[in-house]
């Protein structure tokens, strides 16, 4: 038996756009699109949902009408090796109505909340050494968007 697990996102109509976005980033690709057909809650051939695919991993995004929303329970973490990462991936998920959270936390404009964190803060907060951790945490929950020069320089002391 295979089985396999896969992210669904339900959105009120934006699931095309969110799914171009989030390809757009990732360097993914959109495998899949369904349709509406007659009958059904929407117009004929509007768009029902998208099979896209993100760093090797599946997800599918529905539009599935306005009673679905996303909550702040759930979230995208995406780990990255530079700041120039972390600032290209916050800025573009911030924009058009995006905002900024904290700790490296933002909601993107479509409600889907992101992490985006350098790979190297888990190392730091687990750090045996807890004043290196402790000022390393300090730092992070001071900031929205993370900041890893100061990140470092706050675990170096």
């Amino acid at each position: 038996m295979t089985t396999s697990i896969t992210t669904f996102l339900t959105y009120d109509t934006q699931a095309e756009e969110a799914a171009k976005l989030y390809t757009s980033l990732f360097g993914g690709t959109i495998k899949e699109t369904m349709r509406y057909p007659a009958g059904g809650p929407r117009a004929d051939g509007a768009i029902l949902s998208l099979t896209f695919e993100l760093l090797g991993q599946t997800y599918i995004a529905l539009n599935g009408g306005p009673s679905f929303t996303f909550a702040q329970g759930f979230s995208l973490m995406v780990q990255v090796d530079t700041q120039a990462e972390i600032d290209r991936l916050w800025n573009k998920l911030t924009e058009n109505g995006g905002k900024e959270v904290q700790c490296g936390w933002l909601v993107d404009k479509f409600g889907v909340s992101w992490q985006i964190v350098p790979k190297q803060l888990s190392g730091m907060l687990s750090d045996k050494d807890i004043a290196k951790s402790g000022r390393a945490m300090k730092a992070m929950m001071g900031m929205r968007k993370l900041d890893l020069a100061r990140l470092q320089s706050a675990f170096d002391g």
